[in-house]
């Protein structure tokens, strides 16, 4: 199916959240050509819901109406938005909140782009620490904690493992 069908609806007068749902497919399949995490993990669904919200957000969907392949300029367009140290979070709140007031209460794409960026933001997983592999870049706080061995555990936001997971994808394609 399509994404212009976004507008459509069900045989029972529900709406079809075609444009979310193509881009999470798109998204899915960027991880999975990149093989770089196990489809079940909680890592896989964070890179997955990073780059579908970026796509969704990023209006991927307007000018690639049936993609079999992202283009090039926005492949390019993704990776800068997904880059390590991007302001992609705010980002992300600004374009939730321009798309509300766009849209029709109760649309069922923006509901679930919505209920993944919950998700996103509420979800902690424990991560490697990410300031030891760059130059230290103002982030959000994450939580760590002592390991029984005395070594610490980083807790951080889903978001902040998925991003540069899909980031990695991005480059991989």
């Amino acid at each position: 199916m399509c994404p212009e069908r976004s507008g459509g609806t069900g045989g029972n007068g529900l709406s079809v959240p075609m444009a979310w749902l193509w881009t999470e497919h798109l998204a899915d399949e960027l991880l999975r050509t990149g093989d770089l995490m196990e489809p079940t993990t909680l890592e896989f669904r964070a890179g997955r819901d990073a780059l579908a919200l970026t796509m969704f957000l990023g209006g991927f969907l307007r000018d690639t109406p049936a993609p079999a392949a992202l283009p090039g300029p926005r492949v390019d367009e993704l990776r800068l938005l997904t880059a390590y140290g991007s302001a992609w979070r705010g980002w992300v709140c600004e374009r939730l909140a321009e798309a509300e007031r766009r849209t029709a209460p109760g649309d069922p794409d923006l509901r679930l782009a919505r209920a993944a960026w919950r998700w996103l933001e509420e979800t902690e997983v424990l991560a490697a620490d990410l300031d030891a592999i760059g130059p230290p870049v103002a982030r959000e706080p994450v939580g760590a904690a002592p390991h029984e061995d005395g070594e610490a555990q980083v807790w951080t936001p889903a978001w902040q493992l998925g991003l540069p997971l899909g980031h990695l994808a991005v480059h991989l394609y």
